[in-house]
C-alpha cells in the first residue's frame, strides 16, 4: 500500500468521523436551541396577551384588536376558540411557510421534541369565555437551523477539499524527490559513485540528500583505494615471483650446474677428491642459506614450529643487527601462542609492515611494540609506537603501507587507528576480537 494511499484513507476517515461528530453536535444543539426559542416565545406571547387583556378590562371590546397586534408571532400558532367552538387562526405565519423553505423531513424529524400547548380564558363583554389556545409552530427555527447546519457542512467539505489538495501537492513533490533518492541509490549500487543528489527545499529531504552524497565520495575514495591496493598487491606478487625466478635461476642454477660439473671432474682418476668434495658441501651450505631465505620471505617456519612471541623476537633481532642506531623495545603476553592461525600470521604481518615503514621513512631512535591480550573484553590490543618524524596524515595520498595495515585489520574484524603529527612520531592501535 503506497503512502498516499495510507493517508488518503487516514484523512477520509478522520474527515468523515469529524462530520458525523460535526452533525450530532449541530442537531442537538438546533435541537436545544428551537426548544428553548419555542418556549420563550410562548412565555413572552402569554405574557403579553395577559398585559393586553388586563388594561383592556374597562373596554372588553378592545382586547380584540390588541390580540391582532400579535399575529406575526414567529415560532408560534394562536387560535381563538369561541363559545360557540369555532376556533379562528389569528397568527398568518403558520399558513406562510412554503414547502420550498422548509428542512429535509428527516432533519425535521432529528430536531423536533414534543412542544407545549397553552389554553389561556378570556371572558368576554357578555360574560362568556372564550379559550385562546397557543401552540409551538418551530418551522421557521427548524429552517434557520437547516441553514446554519448547511453552511456548516459545506465550510466542512471545503476544508476537506482543499486539505486534500494541499496533501495531494506536498505528496507530489515528496514523491519526486523520494523518487530522486532511490534512482541515485540505484545509480549507487550499481557503481555509480558520480552522480550527486541535489538540494531539496525541504529540511529532511535534503539532510539525507547530503548524507547519501557524502556516502557515495567515502565509497568512491574506499572503491579507487581498494583498487589501488589490489593493483599494488598483484604488482607485489609479481615482483615477487619474479626475484623468486630470479633467486632460483641465478642462486639454484649456477649452484647446480658447478656441482654436477665438480661430480664430473671427480670421477677422472688424478681429480682432486677431497677439495670437489669441499667445494660441493660450501655450495650445498650457500644454497640452504638461500632456500632458508627464501622460506622466509614466503613464510616463516619459526612462526609455526616456536609460536608468534619467539617470531616477534627473531624479527626485532633481525633488525637490531641492520639498525644500529634504533632501539627496540618489545613487550608480547605468552598466551598470544594459543591464538589461531589467522591472527596470528595477520598480526605478525602488520608488524613486520610497520616495522617496514620505521626503518625506511621514521628515522626514529626508539619504537615500542606491545601485544597484550585483554581477556575480560575477549580482544587483543596491539601498540605500534616511534619518536620519528611522524607524518601529517590527511596530506598522505600515496604509499600503500598504512593502507595495506589498515585492511589486514579489518578483515580480522578489528578496530584500527593512527596517531601522528610532524615530528611527534607514529603511533598505531589496533583491537582485535579473538572470540571463536
Amino acid at each position: 500500500m503506497s503512502l498516499r494511499y495510507q493517508i488518503s484513507i487516514r484523512i477520509l476517515l478522520i474527515s468523515f468521523f469529524i462530520l458525523v461528530l460535526g452533525g450530532t453536535i449541530a442537531i442537538w444543539q438546533a435541537r436545544n436551541s428551537i426548544n428553548n426559542e419555542v418556549d420563550s416565545s410562548i412565555n413572552l406571547t402569554l405574557q403579553l396577551i395577559k398585559i393586553s387583556i388586563e388594561s383592556a378590562q374597562d373596554n372588553k371590546t378592545d382586547w380584540a384588536s390588541r390580540l391582532s397586534r400579535i399575529e406575526q408571532t414567529r415560532h408560534l400558532n394562536i387560535q381563538l376558540k369561541k363559545p360557540s367552538g369555532i376556533i379562528v387562526d389569528i397568527t398568518k405565519n403558520a399558513l406562510s411557510d412554503s414547502d420550498k423553505d422548509r428542512p429535509p423531513q428527516w432533519f425535521a424529524y432529528l430536531v423536533e421534541s414534543d412542544y407545549p400547548k397553552v389554553e389561556y380564558k378570556i371572558e368576554t363583554q357578555d360574560n362568556r369565555f372564550m379559550t385562546l389556545i397557543i401552540q409551538a409552530n418551530p418551522m421557521d427555527e427548524m429552517t434557520e437551523a437547516w441553514e446554519e447546519s448547511i453552511a456548516f457542512f459545506s465550510s466542512i467539505l471545503l476544508l476537506v477539499l482543499l486539505t486534500f489538495i494541499s496533501v495531494h501537492l506536498v505528496f507530489n513533490k515528496t514523491l519526486q524527490a523520494i523518487k530522486t533518492i532511490i534512482e541515485n541509490l540505484q545509480a549507487i549500487e550499481k557503481g555509480n559513485y558520480n552522480k550527486k543528489l541535489p538540494d531539496f527545499s525541504t529540511l529532511e529531504y535534503d539532510s539525507i540528500a547530503k548524507a547519501i552524497n557524502h556516502m557515495t565520495v567515502e565509497l568512491d575514495t574506499s572503491q579507487r583505494q581498494n583498487q589501488a591496493l589490489t593493483q599494488h598487491s598483484l604488482k607485489i606478487q609479481e615482483e615477487e615471483r619474479q626475484h623468486l625466478s630470479q633467486e632460483l635461476h641465478d642462486e639454484f642454477g649456477q649452484s647446480l650446474t658447478a656441482i654436477k660439473v665438480m661430480a664430473v671432474s671427480a670421477s677422472h682418476e688424478n681429480a682432486d677428491t677431497p677439495a670437489i668434495t669441499q667445494s660441493i658441501v660450501e655450495i650445498c651450505d650457500h644454497l640452504m642459506v638461500i632456500l632458508r631465505s627464501m622460506m622466509k620471505q614466503l613464510h616463516p617456519l619459526i612462526l609455526t614450529e616456536l609460536g608468534l612471541k619467539a617470531t616477534l623476537e627473531d624479527l626485532l633481532n633481525h633488525w637490531q643487527s641492520r639498525a644500529f642506531t634504533t632501539s627496540f623495545d618489545l613487550q608480547v603476553d605468552d598466551a598470544v601462542d594459543s591464538l589461531n592461525k589467522t591472527i596470528t600470521i595477520q598480526v605478525f604481518r602488520v608488524i613486520q609492515e610497520s616495522l617496514t615503514n620505521i626503518i625506511r621513512h621514521a628515522n626514529a631512535k626508539q619504537v615500542t611494540i606491545s601485544l597484550k591480550i585483554n581477556a575480560q573484553k575477549q580482544e587483543l590490543d596491539l601498540f605500534i609506537s616511534d619518536n620519528g618524524q611522524g607524518c601529517d596524515l590527511p596530506s598522505i595520498t600515496s604509499g600503500f603501507g598504512l593502507q595495506g595495515i589498515a585492511e589486514r585489520i579489518k578483515l580480522l574484524n578489528g578496530e584500527f587507528q593512527l596517531q601522528s603529527h610532524a615530528n611527534e612520531g607514529l603511533q598505531i592501535t589496533a583491537k582485535i576480537p579473538i572470540v571463536d
